[in-house]
């Protein structure tokens, strides 16, 4: 008989019986779930689900209730640079040029010896994750001389630039215009095909998720369980051309045919705001 919870141990990523809370309240109840290894996992539910909750505990920014996460086989820790993350807002340094926001990892904690004899060999990686993201024109502004797109193209190679072995992202085109929202949809499935890499994308547009991702997971409480946190609902493969959204004229249409229990339970209006 297979064991799930060794088949669950045995995967890139493993969330396995997963409880946290706030102040008293359950957000996240026995949750259980598993990312093999360059998988494009898009995460949505109703506000207030847990998504972002999950994510953090993900990253190391926030222990776990209890339950355990396992990456590679091993727990995780505090946050390191094998779990990278973008989030909604620009992670740019005001003071420092675009090279320099993107390289900012290489220098920290060394001393100003040892960066001297390191700094032209970063700085040659730097530009060369520059022009990768189609940004190595920019590479001696400054972010307020960038538009919204174009800081978090340098984001996300700010964060490639440290080479995670999974890329976790919390809504971060969520406060762009349309064009360039799509734009950069388009840009992350290269990054994603290009570094063969594990995606993580939390969202809370489910046309988003469905354009992007390789598997859908939907968060959510269950009604017939006596938990209040959530847990996974739904966990689909959208890979198949049937399934997922595509970027064409005939988007719509594509999505009209969405599952109705895919729609109903990511976007449930009654949940409660505030995680």
């Amino acid at each position: 008989m297979i064991d799930q919870e060794d088949v669950a141990r045995s995967a890139f990523l493993s969330c396995i019986n997963i409880c946290h809370s706030y102040q008293g309240k359950d957000v996240l109840s026995n949750l259980d779930l598993s990312i093999q290894e360059g998988e494009f996992v898009t995460l949505v539910g109703p506000s207030g689900c847990g998504k972002s909750t999950l994510l953090r505990l993900i990253i190391g920014q926030e222990r776990v209730g209890s339950g355990e996460i396992i990456l590679s086989g091993e727990p995780i820790g505090p946050p390191d640079p094998k779990r990278g993350v973008v989030f909604q807002n620009y992670s740019l340094f005001p003071h420092l040029t675009v090279l320099e926001n993107v390289i900012l990892s290489k220098k920290l904690g060394l001393s100003r010896w040892a960066w001297r004899n390191l700094r032209r060999e970063a700085e040659e990686e730097g530009r060369d994750m520059l022009q990768m993201v189609k940004m190595i024109d920019h590479a001696k502004k400054y972010p307020h001389q960038l538009s919204g797109g174009q800081r978090q193209r340098v984001a996300i190679a700010q964060t490639l630039l440290q080479k995670p072995t999974i890329l976790c992202m919390d809504e971060p085109f969520s406060a762009l215009d349309p064009k360039t929202r799509e734009s950069l949809q388009l840009f992350l499935k290269e990054i994603w095909k290009d570094f063969k890499m594990t995606i993580l994308f939390v969202t809370h547009d489910l046309e988003e998720a469905l354009i992007l991702g390789t598997r859908l997971v939907s968060l959510g409480a269950n009604q017939s369980s006596s938990a209040n946190g959530s847990k996974v609902l739904i966990d689909r493969d959208i890979s198949d051309p049937c399934i997922q959204a595509t970027l064409d004229a005939e988007r719509r249409n594509k999505l009209r045919g969405i599952p109705e229990e895919i729609r109903r339970l990511a976007t449930d209006p009654n949940m409660d705001d505030g995680v």
